[in-house]
């Protein structure tokens, strides 16, 4: 658990610090007051990614060079620093120059927000992230073929622009994606294996009824990845971009076998949404051996009470909590036992 956190700089926050009960907390405001972003800084202590920005200079108060975020989580002290030029990472005291050994002794999160309606409802990427952020938490092996992937993939699109010239540059950069790529995939496999049973527990008991949740890794490649590489290659020469390997793959969705992006009803979409991000932290806990913490971003004020209920009552009782919301109204009729902190400005009170 998460005892305590302190920022400096970040978002909206000039100056923050919190102590954490070991439930959970609820913090209370209207919009665009910084709640989220409290949850954010968690993400970010843990597991070094926001869920909401992709450069580090977007985190920086306005005006400031750059901030600070700081913690005791599960008996450590942990403390990440980010500028313009990206982060510097310390545990108990001590420079952490390597991340995976930062991330190993970190903590596990699981992310809820209304944004999860785009696992069901939008593109590839939202899922491929989906099956990464999960991997990457409880799979060093994982993270290792995925960092090298990515760096492997910016590098050749980059001389792909020029290939010409560049071939023996670009065939090079070939086989790192093939040697990692065709890991991820496999690995990728195996976690939708495994997470299909949850989530389709879960589905059943959010949604009340007996609806049979799919979920189906789509590999491109159709497991031959040397032979998808060739086959696209005049694309990729005429297109100047990468065509094939595990970043446009896909996790496939339905409901009682048809899919639940083109015939789920909204509340089959959201009930969907639900059940993997309960069967994402039910997972974390078993591969990763330890509860994750429940970053919630303004989810139960949403859903009808049905919902809310099977939502409440899944939601494991000892994992901690930290829940943003608009309105206190579905809480006081809930029963669940939080702190609540009022969010307002950029100040916590």
């Amino acid at each position: 658990m998460i005892e305590s956190l302190r920022l400096v700089d970040f978002r909206c926050f000039e100056q923050v610090s919190l102590s954490l009960d070991q439930g959970g907390q609820i913090f209370v405001g209207e919009n665009a007051q910084g709640k989220t972003s409290l949850l954010e800084a968690v993400c970010l202590l843990l597991r070094l990614q926001s869920p909401r920005a992709r450069q580090t200079r977007q985190l920086i108060r306005e005006g400031a060079e750059g901030f600070g975020i700081a913690g005791e989580a599960w008996g450590r002290t942990l403390q990440v620093r980010g500028d313009r030029k990206g982060l510097a990472l310390r545990a108990d005291g001590e420079e952490v120059a390597v991340r995976r050994e930062y991330l190993a002794e970190s903590g596990l999160v699981v992310w809820m927000g209304n944004e999860d309606l785009d696992l069901v409802r939008g593109g590839g990427e939202s899922r491929r992230r989906f099956l990464d952020f999960i991997a990457t938490q409880v799979d060093a092996d994982y993270r290792y073929h995925w960092n090298r992937y990515r760096k492997a993939l910016v590098a050749r699109n980059r001389y792909l622009k020029s290939y010409s010239a560049r071939e023996g540059v670009v065939m090079a950069y070939t086989k790192m994606l093939l040697e990692h790529g065709s890991e991820m995939i496999r690995l990728r496999k195996e976690l939708c294996e495994n997470l299909a049973p949850l989530a389709g527990g879960n589905q059943e008991v959010i949604s009340g009824a007996s609806e049979e949740l799919g979920i189906t890794y789509v590999d491109r490649s159709k497991g031959d990845l040397e032979a998808a590489f060739t086959e696209v290659e005049d694309s990729e020469t005429r297109r100047g971009v990468t065509l094939a390997g595990p970043h446009r793959d896909d996790v496939k969705l339905t409901i009682a076998g048809r899919s639940a992006k083109d015939f789920g009803s909204e509340g089959q979409q959201r009930t969907v949404a639900l059940a993997l991000k309960l069967a994402q932290g039910e997972l974390l806990r078993e591969l990763g051996s330890r509860s994750p913490v429940y970053l919630i971003d303004d989810v139960f004020g949403e859903l009808d009470p049905r919902r809310r209920n099977a939502l409440m009552e899944l939601l494991p009782a000892d994992a901690q909590k930290l829940i943003t919301t608009t309105n206190l109204d579905w809480w006081k009729k809930s029963g669940l036992e939080l702190g609540v902190s009022e969010v307002k400005e950029g100040k916590v009170g």
